[in-house]
């Protein structure tokens, strides 16, 4: 379900998402994680960009998502790599807030800026 922004979809309720941990959630056309950490929202693609593991099924570390298969590891704020062997770095979402509901703007990073 898109709202006006066309790029904004409802993912989740935030108590489906526990303090501290990772879920996937489908999201339109893609399969995203979305974290809780400390309270804050997070959504990141949720496959790994060196291998195809669900990094929902990974270990959530503070803010650093440890990949299941390969031990790789990002930063879920900003996507980036921390640990090789990965190397691309994971493409994150806006998250919006609305009541008790997670919503992401597939049309925008983490930062803002245009997909």
């Amino acid at each position: 379900m898109a709202d006006s922004g066309g790029g904004v979809v409802r993912v989740c309720a935030k108590s489906d998402v526990a303090p501290d941990t990772v879920k996937q959630f489908p999201a339109g056309t893609k399969t995203l994680a979305v974290y809780n950490i400390g309270g804050t929202y997070y959504a990141t693609d949720d496959e790994c960009t060196h291998a195809a593991a669900s990094l929902a099924d990974g270990m959530l570390q503070g803010d650093v998502i440890e990949c299941c298969m390969h031990m790789g590891s990002f930063h879920v704020p900003t996507g980036d790599v921390v640990d090789p062997p990965c190397e691309v770095p994971l493409r994150t979402y806006r998250v919006v807030l609305k009541g008790d509901d997670v919503f992401v703007d597939l049309n925008r990073t983490a930062a803002g800026e245009p997909a």
